[in-house]
């Protein structure tokens, strides 16, 4: 045999081990790998999980993710090899998508419950869905106001006994006004009293506190009977408590001359109390959870620029005078309220991710995006692009004014999630929630910090502050 042909023979055998590997290395554990650039596992069971953690959180995790690899960046969540996004023109090809990612909100599962519609997807999740969403349309959103502003009156009642040097809890009473508006609004007039909410809203927190630290240590919640997964059980008692007892009420009265809230859509779709359970829990912690961190964070900035809080003010005043409440009717002509509350979503990125999952192959970035890879909508990377969001970590507002808005992506501002009919079901609830608080507080009061605190952000599924922030204010002449 010639040396040419000897050649030809070792040439062809290297191409085929190459093609073979370049194949081995499109899969992983037995499934498609994308050819998506990011990083390997550095664990053969948890993938990047390990570095998500060491990170601080799945926000920070993806601010470096997209730092180094750019808007589209693969990672491994467990076994499983995901790929984040992160820009408007990766959104819109990613819009259409209903399917949740449930893989990824499975450390939620205990408080959620697995009949929760976060982990129901295809037909039944989208009937859910619609069913529950005709609840939060814009013109049924009047019948809310009054009930939204009976309980934020009640914070300024409290406030207006305050003295001039007294520290309020800014976090712990924005938590009590949605924990209560939400409950009120979304399951009816349950809480008896004050005592009540403050029950409701500790359970809350003992809830996560116990999810997020037995999630380190692998700990089943429903079957240990460990001291943690004991306060556990306790909490969710309190809660299953609270909803049965509005779907107990709700019955009793039947739906003759009544407004027709969250719960009774509930009631009506499901009837057994297991999954109306799990739907009102979810829609319930999504009602409080995001706003009250929305209302902290947006006093804290109003704190920060006085000159923003004074605009806003007058904004009030122009509009409603210093006693008038927020209706239905002047909710539309607070252009710059609307644009204080943009910038504090995407200032401290209250909603830093989703996910989301097809069961058919798909183009992401001119990239094959196989069946079943989660697709992270990484949110807070997008919010803080200095390329559509110049300086963006200073608090301007007027970034959302109608001049400055021309020419931006459509989903360049995506804080509630975006597309596939899975965009958070009540963002109009949330600005109308918040909408009511900041428009009564400013027109009593002046906001101003606590001097000497250390404000930090703590980026969870929401982000909070770390640490209480403690305001004092002042009644305005």
């Amino acid at each position: 045999m010639s040396w040419l042909a000897v050649a030809v023979i070792v040439g062809t055998i290297l191409v085929f081990l190459s093609l073979v590997s370049r194949i081995l290395q499109l899969f992983k554990n037995g499934t498609p790998r994308s050819t998506v650039r990011g990083m390997e596992p550095s664990d053969d069971q948890q993938g990047n999980l390990n570095d998500i953690e060491k990170a601080g959180s799945v926000h920070q995790f993806l601010m470096g993710l997209h730092k180094e690899f750019g808007p589209i960046a693969s990672f491994w969540w467990g076994k499983q090899q995901a790929v984040s996004i992160a820009s408007p023109e990766l959104f819109k090809q990613h819009h259409h998508v209903f399917d949740r990612a449930v893989e990824v909100y499975r450390v939620f599962e205990p408080v959620f419950t697995r009949h929760s519609i976060v982990y129901t997807n295809g037909a039944e999740g989208k009937l859910r869905r619609q069913a529950y969403d005709s609840v939060f349309k814009y013109d049924i959103l009047g019948i809310y106001y009054d009930k939204l502003q009976k309980v934020a009156d009640e914070v300024i009642s409290t406030w207006e006994k305050a003295e001039a040097d007294d520290h309020i809890p800014l976090g712990e009473h924005m938590f009590l006004y949605t924990v209560k508006a939400a409950v009120s609004g979304l399951l009816g007039d349950t809480f008896k009293d004050d005592k009540e909410a403050l029950a409701f809203a500790h359970s809350y927190d003992v809830l996560w506190n116990v999810v997020y630290k037995s999630s380190r240590v692998h700990l089943n919640l429903t079957t240990d009977g460990s001291p943690m997964a004991q306060d556990f059980q306790k909490a969710m008692t309190t809660m299953k408590d609270t909803v049965a007892r509005a779907v107990k009420e709700r019955d009793r009265h039947g739906t003759e001359s009544r407004d027709f809230l969250l719960i009774d859509a509930i009631i009506a779709r499901h009837p057994d109390a297991e999954r109306r359970f799990g739907d009102a829990i979810t829609y319930l912690i999504g009602g409080f959870h995001t706003s009250s961190n929305l209302l902290t964070w947006c006093i804290y900035y109003l704190c920060l620029h006085e000159e923003c809080q004074e605009r806003l003010y007058q904004e009030i005043v122009d509009v409603l005078g210093t006693t008038e409440p927020l209706t239905h009717q002047s909710f539309g002509n607070f252009k710059y309220l609307r644009q204080v509350l943009d910038e504090t979503l995407r200032c401290s990125v209250v909603a830093p991710w989703a996910a989301r999952y097809s069961d058919e192959d798909m183009q992401l970035g001119g990239h094959n995006i196989f069946a079943g890879t989660p697709v992270i909508h990484a949110l807070g990377v997008a919010l803080m692009d200095e390329h559509i969001w110049p300086n963006p970590t200073a608090f301007d507002p007027d970034r959302f004014s109608e001049e400055r808005s021309k020419g931006r992506p459509t989903l360049a501002f995506p804080p509630f999630g975006f597309g596939g009919g899975r965009q958070c079901p009540g963002y109009r609830w949330a600005y109308v929630m918040a909408s009511i608080m900041m428009v009564s507080a400013l027109q009593k009061f002046r906001f101003m910090l606590v001097p000497g605190q250390d404000v930090k952000p703590v980026y969870g599924l929401v982000t909070r502050p770390e640490e209480e922030i403690w305001i004092k204010v002042a009644k305005r002449a």
